[in-house]
């Protein structure tokens, strides 16, 4: 098995974002934040479609990965069948990587295809391959070509899955090329980081090597220490929140009066110095004039998969399984809860559609929290189902978006840490919300609705977790009746 010691391409990728994170990694693991429910879910999706890749090469073969030195050795006897390999393994001065396609080209190259479960090509992939292809041709290995082979997000299923339009194979070689500059000294700087025996000086929150990776300072522990209100929750702080906190100001209100702040983050400011709710009447007001009863306060639940399970599916597409809504049909008139949640096996969205029409009537506001969430689910089973197009058209044209008062600032609790989500508005503006529940998140709800629906899951626990699921989106909707509510009381 691999030692601590050993620079492996993924703790490369990791000290490359963030080297305080990555000494965690390597001396302090017991501290990393488990994975979620939901970051479990993606890892399962994509070893699905890393094995899925590799029925594109009939003749491919299988190493062990499980012990690093059985597949060095394994790896290096299988180079001479000249045939895919995948998981091929090589190590050089501590450092290790394996492909997950290592493809042979004529008598003596051969070409990197790594397979990701995105849908485009990544500045971390691009790190990845240029890792790996440093070890192997640091192992003699003439590398030709190196590749990226991921999902494609224009392939729309239709009948059987068809792998040769699922996965759209993409030439690097001359971004990995450029990514190559400076390898040996950033290997050997991370190299020197596993070594310390101390954190220190390791250069935290300095400018991430890649856009879109996967380390989040401030979810995954490495600044946990942090107090409430810290610069990282200002609005849109982006580069100022780092500048703030490398020049010792550590939260909102402590930010000097001479620093140029936009029109939100002043309100934050002001908020938290006084320890007041900023609150914009007029603007509320116009808000909540927008709102004809009955009003449906309505919420959707969904679930995605890498592989488009059913037809008119792209891979990650959301498939609604579940919706909750209040009605309420007067000012001041108590709300009545409907729900609907699939129960069964198959393809949810028809079923789900005709209840949905059912509910909701023609006519009234449909309350919604974020609406380009809930708008883009239905125009999608628009096209799919385009019988129920003008219905879902008249739908369209009455939502109200309950985000946008808090998005723009028209109300703000310092409690909301500078989050517009229902997640943070819910318990601030109300002291209610969903800390304490068996499912309290989105992720967490597709996961688990997509494990008791597809997976092998015993009748007691798919029980318990549709009792869950059915409480937690009732919350939405509930939520968002309060929410409603408490901006009334404002006059």
């Amino acid at each position: 098995m691999a030692t601590p010691k050993l620079l492996t391409k993924s703790k490369y990728l990791l000290g490359l974002e963030c080297p305080q994170y990555f000494w965690m990694s390597v001396h302090e693991p017991e501290i990393i934040r488990k994975a979620t429910t939901a970051e479990e879910f993606r890892f399962e999706q994509g070893d699905k479609v890393g094995e899925l890749a590799k029925t594109l090469f009939s003749d491919g073969i299988d190493i062990q990965a499980e012990d690093y030195l059985k597949n060095i050795a394994e790896t290096k006897e299988l180079l001479k069948k000249r045939k895919p390999l995948f998981e091929a393994g090589f190590e050089f001065e501590n450092c290790f990587s394996r492909a997950d396609i290592l493809e042979p080209i004529g008598d003596d190259e051969w070409d990197i295809i790594e397979v990701k479960s995105g849908t485009k090509v990544k500045d971390i992939n691009i790190h990845d391959v240029s890792f790996q292809r440093y070890v192997y041709e640091k192992n003699g290995l003439k590398i030709r070509k190196c590749f990226l082979l991921h999902t494609n997000n224009e392939y729309v299923r239709k009948g059987d899955l068809d792998i040769n339009e699922l996965f759209t194979k993409e030439d690097i070689t001359s971004e990995v090329d450029k990514a190559t500059e400076g390898i040996e000294s950033r290997i050997d700087k991370l190299l020197k980081i596993i070594s310390s025996d101390k954190p220190s000086d390791l250069g935290i929150l300095i400018p991430k090597i890649f856009k879109e990776g996967h380390h989040d300072c401030l979810n995954d522990g490495c600044l946990n220490h942090l107090p409430e209100n810290h610069v990282f929750c200002l609005y849109r702080g982006g580069k100022l929140s780092c500048e703030l906190f490398e020049n010792g100001i550590e939260t909102i209100k402590d930010i000097p009066d001479h620093i140029e702040l936009n029109g939100k983050q002043s309100i934050q400011r002001e908020c938290d110095l006084k320890n007041q709710i900023y609150i914009e009447k007029p603007k509320i007001k116009e808000f909540l004039d927008t709102l004809e009863y009955p009003v449906y306060y309505f919420d959707f639940e969904t679930f995605s998969t890498a592989i488009p399970m059913f037809d008119g599916l792209k891979p990650y597409s959301q498939v609604p399984f579940q919706f909750s809504i209040h009605v309420v049909e007067k000012p001041g008139a108590k709300p009545k809860h409907h729900e609907f949640l699939y129960d069964g096996n198959e393809d949810p969205r028809k079923e789900l559609l005709q209840t949905l029409k059912e509910t909701i009537g023609n006519k009234g506001s449909v309350v919604v929290y974020y609406q380009s969430f809930e708008t883009g689910r239905l125009k999608e089973m628009a096209e799919c189902f385009p019988e129920n197009k003008e219905w879902i058209d008249n739908v369209l044209g009455r939502i109200v978006d309950l985000w946008a008062p808090f998005m723009k600032f028209y109300y703000y609790n310092p409690k909301q840490q500078g989050s517009a989500s229902i997640k943070d508005v819910l318990p601030a503006i109300t002291g209610k919300g969903y800390k304490g529940m068996e499912i309290g998140d989105g992720g967490t709800a597709s996961v688990e609705f997509y494990r008791a629906a597809y997976e092998s899951c015993p009748d007691k626990e798919k029980a318990r977790i549709r009792e869950n699921l059915l409480k937690y989106c009732e919350l939405d909707t509930l939520g968002e009746v309060w929410i409603v509510e408490k901006l009334e009381e404002c006059f």
